[in-house]
């Protein structure tokens, strides 16, 4: 096993990693440490070393872009025996158990997914309806009130009993028919996919032993991000084989405000008795001196896991801050340092990071004053334009028929001239 051409080029603490492959493993990644290259050789070495069937193993991502790209490395050291294996997000995963096994809560396999603009349209609607005040009751809010209680696993009826109070008892009333014009509509939103497939692993044990016996290898990226559906799934799909291996950083823990629970990862031993930790703190992106600086801010964290970050590159060049009077201030202070460093460096190598698209608007007009070429980065994904909402809203009304929600989306779409009353007595 040592002797492994897939151990060959990594260093101790990535080698321990790839070969630690039975039991609970958590596999703290500092940034820039290699992760990446971690988990592919690890699930290479269990294919290709081990002999582990591709289809014995389930690995989750926390984006698509990760799991095309984690699958492509696999592929790359196994061939296409590697296409068999289970590599996607966590809703992906979920809706391909669905899709096998939902008839078994009542839902048919062709049921839509809504996406956020879905579920929003829907809240609206179901607002509407109960005769409430949508500026009291905002939709976008009461939207995030119901991802936060599905992401703990809360159905409308348990969330009602959470609180008292006539606000609380409003959101209960909306959460309540939303979730009946889902079922009515046999569809389900993203939370829904993470929500229904633990109460499906839960309720019915032959579904649960299925996966279990299935899955031998679990692998999970990013689980300081994981919130409680997502880490009730890993632990429901993991307790007969145990060989779980989770990779993260408490230190880069940035979706509490989705839900992510960071008590996932840090009490992970709490959890096994019997797991393995390992340190990744070798760093291959960064000069020692943003290393150094990156360690004494993060060490005021008392929670986290100790470790410190190290590279063999060299100090490099000293960090720069600037504090300017204003916003404006501060975008001609970017203008002016893009200009000095223009001179020996390409734009193209260039990039200007802003933590809010406001603060574009300014670093915009003021590059345009000192005429800085630029070029924005981001817009509209392609599936969240409205041509190709409208097309897959099409496609959806064919394939579920009760999905009203897609009706309601291309029902004027091409304009037909149907009014809002028409449009009401659609609803009903």
């Amino acid at each position: 096993m040592t002797d492994s051409p897939l151990l060959e080029d990594l260093n101790p603490s990535q080698r321990e990693a790839v070969a630690a492959t039975e039991g609970p493993v958590l596999v703290v990644a500092g940034a820039g440490s290699g992760k990446t290259r971690v988990l592919t050789r690890r699930i290479a070495h269990l294919i290709r070393d081990l002999g582990v069937s591709p289809q014995a193993i389930l690995a989750i991502t926390f984006t698509n872009k990760a799991a095309s790209e984690m699958k492509e490395r696999v592929s790359e050291l196994v061939g296409p025996m590697a296409e068999r294996m289970w590599v996607s997000t966590f809703h992906s995963s979920c809706a391909r158990i669905l899709r096998a096994d939902a008839h078994n809560l009542g839902y048919r396999s062709a049921f839509s997914i809504y996406d956020s603009a879905d579920s929003l349209r829907l809240i609206t609607l179901c607002i509407r309806d109960l005769d409430m005040d949508p500026k009291r009751f905002p939709p976008r809010n009461i939207r995030a009130t119901i991802s936060s209680a599905k992401n703990e696993l809360m159905d409308y009826e348990t969330f009602a009993q959470t609180d008292s109070g006539f606000f609380h008892e409003q959101v209960a009333d909306i959460y309540r028919l939303y979730q009946q014009r889902l079922i009515e509509a046999s569809a389900m939103d993203f939370d829904d996919l993470l929500m229904l497939t633990v109460e499906l692993l839960t309720a019915f044990p032959d579904v649960l032993a299925k996966y279990q016996d299935r899955f031998q290898y679990v692998l999970v990226d990013e689980y300081q991000d994981t919130n409680h559906a997502q880490y009730m799934m890993v632990k429901l799909l993991t307790e007969r084989h145990k060989n779980l291996c989770v990779v993260g950083d408490s230190d880069q823990s940035i979706y509490a405000f989705r839900g992510a629970d960071i008590r996932n990862i840090n009490e992970f031993e709490k959890d096994y008795r019997d797991a393995r930790i390992i340190l990744l703190e070798q760093n291959y992106r960064s000069t020692q001196t943003i290393l150094e600086a990156a360690n004494a801010v993060i060490s005021n964290n008392g929670s986290r896991k100790p470790k410190r970050l190290w590279t063999d590159v060299g100090s490099g060049e000293k960090i720069v801050t600037f504090e300017g009077e204003d916003e404006r201030d501060e975008a001609a202070f970017i203008s002016e340092t893009v200009g000095t460093l223009q001179d020996s460096v390409s734009l193209s190598k260039m990039a200007v990071f802003y933590r809010t698209n406001a603060q574009a608007r300014v670093i915009e007009e003021t590059f345009a004053r000192y005429q800085v070429p630029y070029q924005v980065v981001g817009g509209l994904k392609y599936y969240d334009r409205r041509e190709v909402k409208d097309a897959l809203a099409y496609v959806r009304g064919i394939v579920n028929p009760d999905d009203q929600v897609a009706l309601r989306r291309i029902i004027n779409v091409p304009k037909r001239a149907i009014g809002d009353t028409s449009v009401a007595h659609v609803d009903r």
